[in-house]
């Protein structure tokens, strides 16, 4: 049974918050969301979140790129259209294939960094007009919330984060969840 009601903690400072974080966690709360203005050192272990898969489709990215470049060259500069450039003639793809590796390395980077992109567009969910759900505009500056789900349990919850170090805390009713 899930709650539309969540508190939501604002810390100054990331090493008060990266603490705050594992007390929550080590007293069994459950952490909806942490809302950073850059990147907290070791915050996603401290969230217990899994380790992300992109470096895999980075690797299988790059070998579509990789393939991509091969195919590509061996019918434009072998197959289609073959050419005696400089005295090496195209007679075979290996024959001529230390003249196509810039080609292989660029379209292999190419491709890697251009889908990786897509990917995690898509996998965080941010698209061109997309609302912005960040629930305080404080955490873009200099301040981080940590926004946790309430489950009759609001007093112990708000002396919990008081005693983290929190500098201000709200209540707040979710309407609209995804």
């Amino acid at each position: 049974m899930s709650s539309n009601q969540v508190i939501q903690a604002l810390y100054d400072d990331d090493d008060v918050l990266l603490s705050a974080v594992k007390s929550i966690r080590e007293e069994k709360h459950h952490i909806e969301e942490v809302y950073t203005p850059f990147p907290v050192h070791g915050l996603d272990k401290a969230l217990g979140l899994e380790e992300t898969r992109i470096s895999i489709m980075a690797f299988i990215y790059g070998c579509i790129g990789f393939a991509v470049a091969i195919l590509m060259m061996n019918y434009i500069m072998i197959e289609d259209w073959p050419q005696n450039i400089g005295g090496k003639p195209s007679f075979s793809y290996i024959e001529n294939m230390p003249a196509f590796v810039p080609i292989m390395f660029e379209l292999t980077v190419f491709f890697a960094a251009h889908l990786m992109v897509i990917t995690f567009y898509l996998r965080s969910k941010l698209w061109p007009f997309k609302a912005a759900e960040n629930p305080n505009p404080l955490t873009t500056d200099d301040k981080f919330l940590v926004e946790i789900e309430l489950h009759n349990n609001e007093k112990e919850l708000k002396a919990l984060l008081k005693k983290t170090g929190a500098i201000d805390i709200t209540l707040i009713e979710k309407t609209g969840r995804s």
